[in-house]
């Protein structure tokens, strides 16, 4: 039997059936509804491990709010692309929308100014102001968050006055400068003071609620948390089922379980094994043997994509770190007890912990205590070579 395959796993890609999230998608949904009555409500931020589908969620919450009639811009935080360049390329979009309303002209000017400040007054390089001559008098102090402040309280004015909403999303927040994300908590929380229309949906890590905390006390006060990982047995199972019933393929109840019990329910790992599954099957009806057959494939597919990326990444000292935490029995692990496997003290391992977490590897579930950011990475590495000849060198 030819057949399409109607499993989609990608870095963001939409599944051709989402399955849960139904309760933040409600929750969401009359956000949209408040800000387009006029009422004010608190920006959103959702957390989650990779694979757990928070960008599918975004993406998701962003076309529920285009339908709504709410304007949104979509950024995704990278290396080579700074916050502050593009979030004034998303409101200066948003002003020249509504600068087809005559009658505001003259706040549209206004916004145009604060917004050619805001991208004169940032080098993301440097962190330096540089401005021209003939700008000098649009822009007197270097003050990041009032300069990004100074542009949301443009738009959310043009928001307020035109009844036309603005959510801009932002994924991949734990990679933001400090100095940005300092910016953004200020800019929004003025703009939540005034009342105005605008909010943000952001995504990333876990370590994302600490981040946010630390760089502003009042952060806590000013979103809405939303920690999303694995799927329900019963939403699983919908994930699987759901996209092959539209080609009329069926699945045996004990395959659907024995999928589960090996994805954990992990939204990625899920229409990762199921596309295997599926483009390895020929019948109507998927049964056991079928999942059982596709397990080495898979494990083989995981490991030397998606696992091998971050592992790449890593320097050898960096591996040796993350050998240590898969070797500690049981996750989240102390950094204490890393130091021990590792035959050296806290303070010298302490640095190998920093890089890890900035290259988005493992992440602090508390001050002492480390995880990592992608689901049975630990498992991957007990998998790997690489570790079994680490862990022959520390026991001989």
């Amino acid at each position: 039997m030819n057949k399409p395959n109607p499993y989609r796993p990608g870095a963001g890609l939409m599944p051709t059936y989402v399955a849960g999230r139904d309760e933040i998608v409600s929750e969401v949904s009359g956000l949209y509804e408040a800000m387009l009555a006029g009422i004010p409500v608190q920006s959103v931020i959702i957390s989650g491990l990779r694979g757990v589908g928070k960008t599918v969620l975004i993406n998701r919450l962003q076309a529920i709010a285009e339908e709504a009639g709410v304007f949104t811009k979509y950024i995704e935080i990278e290396e080579k692309k700074d916050f502050i360049s593009q979030i004034a390329s998303c409101a200066q979009a948003y002003l020249r929308e509504a600068e087809k309303k005559e009658k505001l002209k003259n706040i549209i000017r206004k916004g145009m100014d604060a917004i050619k400040a805001l991208s004169l007054s940032f080098d993301p390089n440097s962190g330096n102001l540089s401005l021209s001559v003939q700008d000098r008098d649009l822009y007197h102090s270097y003050n990041l968050p009032q300069s990004l402040t100074d542009v949301f309280q443009a738009i959310g004015e043009v928001a307020q006055k035109t009844e036309h909403p603005v959510c801009f999303f932002v994924d991949e927040i734990q990679y933001m400068r400090t100095e940005e994300l300092g910016a953004l908590i200020s800019a929004l929380h003025r703009s939540n003071q005034l009342g105005y229309p605008l909010i943000v949906i952001g995504a990333g890590l876990p370590k994302l609620l600490k981040m946010l905390a630390d760089e502003k006390s009042y952060a806590e006060r000013l979103f809405t948390y939303h920690e999303i990982g694995s799927l329900t047995e019963k939403e699983a199972e919908l994930a699987i089922c759901e996209p092959a019933k539209k080609i009329r393929v069926t699945y045996e109840d004990t395959a659907v379980r024995r999928i589960i019990e090996i994805t954990k329910g992990y939204p990625f790992y899920v229409q990762q094994f199921c596309q295997i599954v599926f483009q390895r099957t020929e019948r109507e009806i998927i049964a056991l043997k079928d999942v059982e057959d596709a397990v080495a494939v898979y494990y083989h597919t995981l490991d030397g994509g998606f696992f091998r990326a971050r592992y790449e990444r890593c320097s050898d000292t960096e591996k040796e770190f993350t050998f240590a935490m898969a070797k500690c029995g049981s996750l989240p692990c102390e950094i204490a007890e890393v130091a021990r496997i590792l035959g050296r003290k806290t303070t010298s391992v302490s640095p190998y912990r920093a890089k890890l977490i900035n290259k988005g590897i493992v992440y602090a579930v508390r001050h002492s205590a480390l995880d990592f950011t992608v689901p049975e990475y630990d498992a991957f590495l007990r998998r790997c070579e690489d570790f079994h000849a680490w862990d022959r060198g520390i026991k001989s």
